[in-house]
């Protein structure tokens, strides 16, 4: 299955909501995408602020490709997501064109 680093926002609680940047593997047509144990597919343009949803109970997710600049999320917020440790390195070199790497957070 093919693989990218992507940002994920809940937005089950409103506009913004917990994110996180962590590697999301494409089901072969592209169709359902992972994270985790949790499976997405698309909302086909008719989610509101939101362009996913989880397909077990239905939440909905703002899932996009990470942001050189950082402004991944939909509407600008002070939270930063959490990056997971697999994609940290990678993430910091290849998005963001740069070495330097904050502490780790969860």
């Amino acid at each position: 299955m093919e693989s990218r680093i992507m940002y994920i926002e809940a937005k089950s609680t409103g506009l913004t909501g917990p994110a996180r940047i962590g590697r999301v593997t494409f089901s072969k047509s592209a169709a359902t995408l992972y994270y985790g144990t949790k499976a997405f597919r698309s909302l086909k343009g008719t989610g509101f602020k939101s362009n996913y949803y989880e397909v077990e109970t239905g939440d909905h997710y703002w899932i996009s490709g990470p942001r050189r600049d950082g402004k991944d999320a939909l509407y600008a917020t002070n939270v930063q997501p959490a990056i997971d440790d697999e994609v940290r390195g990678e993430y910091w070199s290849k998005v963001r064109g740069t070495h330097a790497q904050p502490a780790a957070r969860s």
